[in-house]
This record gives structure tokens, C-alpha cells and sequence, in this order.
């Protein structure tokens, strides 16, 4: 529950901090807006009163004070511009000619807004102050409430566009949220469960091909994984008790007899021995679990070194060729260049081990053969005999730790040879491959070239 919580305080937070930052942008580009629409309109006002008093200072270089007066009631009444306010005015603050009925309010100031009386409403205007002359004063500008009318409804315009978008960010957060939420509590109720011990649910895959959905394939590759290692490891203990049963009894029956043959120096000595052997049985046996284990952790791959598979094959040949002649078994080789980039020693000891389950397993008279080849970027060396085999469906089984077949429980061993070859092809980037050589086994060990 904590962890739900959680992803849903984190969920909430990302979409509030979504909104936010898509409200400060809508609100940037209001502002923005605004202020370019402001900046237009004022702008087009000033350049509008500077034209019109320009060239009435023209008319009054040309003709003087009447000249001015005659040319403002004439563009009064001529161009008809409502917006224009123009007022000339004498040293007594008399209106001379203009469209207002009394002279502006006194000012210093050269730029200026001033409230101005018109019907049907009063109404805002900017103006230009010139002085004309020694004893007059030029007024010109334009109504400018038209203007903030417009900069009013912008600005209005903007505020509820402002709010509908915080408003539609809200909302897209929060069904962000819900739609965030519900696909994660589907990973996080799994979690749950497998926190609990049962590792059988799995996450629903939507096939959307989104993140969410491969993240679902992940875990559901996860869990198949660890319930995989989990029947491993209940498979290692099985096997564990039931192999180490048989030689621990058989050790405790050789020590009993030692105590019995006390009195007797050659007893004595002859079942000490025999406890030893069953001693060192169980030592090989912990040995090789824990050789598996370390090539499995991946930790033996900084000791790659460029390997001649046929060089290593034909010393294996040489070490196990006695055994074979004893055993009255023929060993041959048929190796072609072949190379990898690995472990040799390691290497070494699975071939060791595919040589040591074939002598062990083919009767008298058999043959055994040692092959390496090199094609299509895949080096391999494949052990084959014209042995029993093993049957199509005990191949996928046999490398399991500990698993024997039941045809071959009195043969010595301790089921972990085909395990550990299979580590170290893993180990190696490659695979084991056992395939029927009718009559026989082929055990293909292969990496890639190098």
C-alpha cells in the first residue's frame, strides 16, 4: 500500500509540476501577446498625431497663426476624423480653433493622457503640447478610448484563455494521473503478491508497444526467471540430500567398521582409506557446485585470452587417450582450425567433462570421436559416440545440476558434468547442443568465433 501511495504521490506531482509549467508558458505568451498588441496600437497612435502636427507647424511657417487656425478648422471639417483632437489656444488659454470647447489643463509635459469631455460619454485621450510662436499653444492628438477598450478586451481575452489552460492542463494531469495510476497498480498489485511469496501473477500485457508494456514484458521475463531458479535451487536441495545420502552413510558405515577393527592395524588402515575416498567424493562434489557457481557470476570473462580450440582439443585427446585404450574404446580426432576469444582453462574442463561422460558411458569397443570446425562466425567442438545416447525428451534435463538418468544412477558420477559445460558455454556466449548420432550422442559445445 505504501508503495502504491507513493507512485501516486509521484504521479501527482509530475502532472502538477506539468501544469504549472504549461500555465507559466500560456501565461509567457499571453503576456507576450499583450504586450505586442499594446506596443502596435500605441505606437500607430504616436505616429499618427506626429504626422497630423507636422504639417500643421508646416502651415504655420508658411502663414502664420491664421494660417494654423484656418488649416485646423479645415481638416476639422474636411477629413472628418472623429478620433483627432486638435486645439490651438492663445496666452490666455482661449480656444482660437479646435473641436474642443474649453483649452486642455495646463502641463509641462510634452506627451500626455488627459480625460476629455465628449458626448456621449467622456473619454481618454493622448496629446502632443507644442508651442506656436510667443503667445500660443498647439494641442494635438486622438481618442484614444477605442484603443483601451481593445487593450481591455485583449487583456480579458487573454486572462480567461490563461485560465481555460490552466484549467485543460489540470484536467490533462489528472487523467494523465488516472491513466499512469491504474496501469501501475497493475505492476505494483503484482509486486505485492510476489513480496507475499507467490510468484505466479503476472502483469497484463496491453500490446500497446509502449514503455509501459515492454516494462510488463521485463518484469513477466523477470518473474519467469526467478521461479525458474527458484525450481532450481528446490531441484539442487532435492538433489543435494538424496546424492550426499547414499556417500555419507557409506562414510558412517566405513567409520563404524574402523572402530570395530580398532584392535586390528590393517582393518583399521583399509577402512580409513575407504572413508577418505568417500571423504574426497563429497569434496569433488561441493568443488564442481561451487565452480558452477563461479563461472555463472561472469567473473572468470577478464581472463579472455585468444584460444586455438583444435590446439586444446588435441591436448584433451592426449590426457583421455589412455583411459580410452583401457577401457577398450577407440578415440579419434578430426579438427580443422577453429578459435574464440575465452577461458581456456575453463574451456579445457568442459571438454574434459563431454570426454569423461562419453568414456564413462560407451561400452567396450565403441568409438568416440573429437571434432572443431569454424563457419559462419561460429567455432565449435563436438564430442560424438556410437554409445547408449539419451533419448530426445532427457535432453533438455540432462543439464540440469544433479539430474541423472535413471538408467545410469549406478554409474559413478554426480550429474553436474553437462551442468557445468552448459555454464561455461553460457559463459562464453555460446551454447551446448546434444543431438542423436544414431546410434550415440553428439555434444556440440559452441562460441562465437574469435
Amino acid at each position: 500500500m505504501a508503495g502504491r501511495l507513493a507512485i501516486r504521490s509521484t504521479v501527482l506531482r509530475l502532472a502538477a509540476g506539468y501544469a504549472a509549467l504549461f500555465a507559466g508558458l500560456a501565461l509567457l505568451l499571453a503576456g507576450y501577446i499583450y504586450w505586442r498588441t499594446e506596443t502596435y496600437l500605441a505606437r500607430q497612435t504616436d505616429r499618427a498625431i506626429l504626422f497630423a502636427a507636422e504639417t500643421l507647424l508646416e502651415r504655420h511657417r508658411l502663414g502664420g497663426v491664421p494660417a494654423l487656425a484656418r488649416a485646423i478648422e479645415s481638416r476639422l471639417n474636411e477629413e472628418a476624423d472623429e478620433d483627432e483632437i486638435v486645439v490651438l489656444v492663445d496666452d490666455r488659454r482661449r480656444v482660437v480653433a479646435g473641436n474642443l470647447e474649453a483649452a486642455p489643463v495646463e502641463t509641462e509635459l510634452t506627451w500626455f493622457e488627459l480625460e476629455i469631455l465628449r458626448r456621449p460619454a467622456n473619454a481618454t485621450a493622448r496629446r502632443l503640447r507644442l508651442p506656436v510662436g510667443e503667445a500660443h499653444m498647439l494641442y494635438v492628438g486622438r481618442d484614444i478610448q477605442v484603443r483601451l477598450e481593445v487593450r481591455k478586451v485583449v487583456a480579458e481575452t487573454l486572462l480567461w484563455s490563461i485560465l481555460l489552460a490552466v484549467g485543460a492542463s489540470i484536467l490533462v494531469g489528472l487523467l494523465a494521473r488516472h491513466l499512469l495510476v491504474r496501469r501501475l497498480a497493475r505492476i505494483s498489485t503484482v509486486a505485492d503478491r510476489v513480496v507475499l511469496g507467490d510468484l505466479s501473477p503476472r502483469v497484463p500485457l496491453s500490446g500497446a508497444g509502449d514503455e509501459f508494456a515492454r516494462l510488463a514484458g521485463d518484469i513477466n521475463v523477470m518473474l519467469d526467471r526467478l521461479v525458474e531458479l527458484m525450481d532450481g535451487v528446490r531441484q539442487v536441495s532435492d538433489a543435494i540430500a538424496h546424492d550426499l545420502r547414499t556417500p555419507l552413510a557409506r562414510l558412517r558405515g566405513r567409520l563404524e567398521g574402523a572402530l570395530r577393527a580398532a584392535d586390528s592395524p590393517q582393518a583399521f588402515r583399509a577402512a580409513a582409506e575407504a572413508a577418505l575416498q568417500e571423504i574426497d567424493q563429497v569434496v569433488r562434489l561441493f568443488e564442481a557446485l561451487l565452480r558452477i557457481a563461479e563461472i555463472e557470476t561472469g567473473h572468470r570473462r577478464a581472463a579472455f585470452v585468444p584460444v586455438d580450440l583444435a590446439a586444446l582439443a588435441q591436448d584433451m585427446v592426449e590426457l583421455y587417450q589412455p583411459l580410452a585404450e583401457q577401457r577398450g574404446q577407440t578415440l579419434t580426432t578430426a579438427l580443422r582450425p577453429a578459435a574464440c576469444a575465452g577461458d581456456r582453462m575453463l574451456m579445457a574442463q568442459a571438454v574434459a567433462n563431454l570426454l569423461d561422460n562419453a568414456i564413462k558411458h560407451v561400452p567396450s569397443g565403441g568409438a568416440i570421436a573429437v571434432q572443431t570446425a569454424q563457419r559462419d562466425g561460429i567455432a565449435e567442438i563436438a564430442v560424438t559416440d556410437d554409445g547408449p545416447g539419451i533419448p530426445g525428451g532427457e535432453r533438455d534435463k540432462v543439464t540440469r545440476r544433479f539430474y541423472r538418468l535413471e538408467t545410469r544412477r549406478s554409474t559413478p558420477g554426480s550429474g553436474l558434468g553437462l551442468s557445468l559445460v552448459l555454464s561455461v558455454a553460457k559463459l562464453h556466449g555460446g551454447r551446448l547442443e546434444l543431438e542423436d548420432n544414431a546410434p550415440g550422442l553428439r555434444a556440440r559445445l559452441c562460441v562465437p568465433a574469435g
